[in-house]
C-alpha cells in the first residue's frame, strides 16, 4: 500500500475542501493551536495524509503533487466537485484504455485525478 503524503499552508482549508469537493472523510486530525500536525483522510480503501507546512520535519516537506484516485461513479464526482467550486483541468473523459476520468485543483496547486482505471484489476 502506498499513502501519500502532503503539505498544505492551510491544512484545515485543505481538510474541508477534500471533503466538501471530493467526498473524504476524515480518520484522523491532530491539532494544536490552529497548526494540524498530522491528519489522515479516506476515500474508499485510499488514504492521504496532509499537515500543515512549515512545522515538523522539514525532510519531510512536500510540494505540488498529482495524485490519482479509482472511483467507481466519476461523473457523479465531478459534478459534486464542480458544485463545490473545484477548478476542473481536464475535464470527463473516455480514455483509450478504457478509464472514464475528470482531474481538479485543490486551492494550492495538487491535481487531483478520479478514474475508474485500476491497476489492480486491468
Amino acid at each position: 500500500m502506498i499513502i501519500p503524503t502532503l503539505k498544505y499552508r492551510d491544512a484545515k482549508a485543505a481538510i474541508e475542501f477534500l471533503e466538501r469537493a471530493f467526498g473524504f472523510e476524515r480518520h484522523t486530525v491532530m491539532e494544536d493551536g490552529g497548526v494540524i500536525g498530522h491528519a489522515e483522510l479516506r476515500h474508499g480503501d485510499g488514504v492521504v495524509m496532509l499537515g500543515t507546512a512549515g512545522h515538523g520535519d522539514a525532510r519531510f516537506a512536500t510540494g505540488r503533487a498529482v495524485i490519482y484516485v479509482v472511483v467507481e461513479e466519476p461523473d457523479a464526482l465531478h459534478d459534486q466537485a464542480a458544485a463545490a467550486g473545484a477548478e476542473i483541468v481536464m475535464e470527463l473523459t473516455d480514455q483509450d484504455y478504457g478509464s472514464r476520468e475528470f482531474a481538479a485543483e485543490d486551492p494550492e496547486g495538487n491535481v487531483w485525478t478520479f478514474g475508474t482505471y485500476n491497476p489492480f484489476t486491468a
